[in-house]
């Protein structure tokens, strides 16, 4: 049976068909913004912009105001056709949207619209979007975790929440390589946790009720030192043991593997009171993605 759930993937890093990417076990540098890339998120990324990019006009008859927020958009009439998912039209129509940005849109847009992606992985996984675009004309698959869609070479995965949101942005692997995350996308999810924090968030529309960034309370599963004995995470019952954050290293945002899906992410952190210091916030993976559990300093 075929599994289209986004499952956590180590070693491997498949985007983009770019192979020989290797995900490290230990310490590795957060180097997941692209060098020479306009609006490039280099340095403390409380100073990244909270309005994604207008995308560019396609149609004549479907204007797009400036600023819009991707979901909100109309779909242009040009925007490329995506294979049918029985009983998913809203999953056809959010990844129309992104669709017709894969094939008119800049890079930069592109890291705009999918902000809950690290911009590196954008710019790995759009690499070559015809052959993104030729997947997606396929018939689609679903599952209670995400949509699928693939052809002999390439995998094309969206997830629930994604879809939800009006605008799907894909995770594209290899065909043959099951989809997931990587240590990137930890190191992402702690940059951010840490965005929000500051009152600065990637993305206007990221708030903790429609894209959790913390551990679920139950059921209680937090293990990370291998106990056998899970409890419910830590930063669950304690949402302020980050303190009072006034603004973060983003630049040097560092991850190691603690055990099996558990990583843990060393940033500094400023606060107030309090002065900066290294936090270590400990992720694990989960089928949407990595999520914040404990956090000590």
């Amino acid at each position: 049976m075929e599994r289209a759930q986004l499952a956590p993937t180590r070693p491997h890093r498949a985007y983009a068909l770019v192979t020989g990417l290797s995900v490290a076990a230990a310490l590795v540098a957060g180097c997941d913004s692209v060098s020479g890339i306009p609006g490039d998120p280099i340095g403390d990324t409380t100073t990244a912009s909270t309005t994604p990019a207008a995308a560019p006009a396609t149609t004549a008859t479907q204007a797009i105001a400036p600023g819009e927020p991707a979901p909100n958009r109309p779909l242009p009439d040009d925007a490329p056709q995506v294979g049918a998912v029985a009983g998913h039209a809203d999953a056809v129509a959010a990844v129309r949207r992104w669709a017709a940005d894969l094939q008119n849109g800049t890079v930069k847009e592109l890291q705009d619209n999918c902000w809950t992606i690290p911009p590196a992985t954008v710019a790995e996984m759009y690499a070559d979007p015809q052959s993104v675009l030729a997947a997606l004309t396929a018939p689609g698959t679903a599952t209670a975790d995400a949509v699928t869609w693939r052809n002999r070479t390439v995998t094309v995965t969206v997830d629930r929440e994604s879809v939800a949101s009006g605008y799907a942005c894909g995770r594209v692997s290899e065909a043959g390589v099951e989809p997931g995350y990587d240590d990137a996308d930890a190191r992402h999810a702690v940059r951010r946790y840490l965005a929000r924090a500051t009152g600065k968030p990637l993305n206007a529309a990221d708030i903790e009720a429609d894209h959790p960034l913390t551990c679920k309370a139950s059921p209680a599963t937090w293990d990370p030192e291998g106990t056998g004995n899970p409890v419910a995470a830590p930063l669950t019952g304690d949402s302020g043991k980050v303190g009072n954050v006034t603004s973060y290293a983003g630049e040097e945002l560092r991850s190691e593997q603690v055990r099996g899906d558990y990583l843990a992410v060393h940033v500094p952190v400023t606060t107030a009171p309090g002065g900066t210091r290294t936090r270590t916030f400990t992720v694990v993976a989960t089928a949407e993605g990595y999520c914040i559990g404990d956090v000590t300093i």
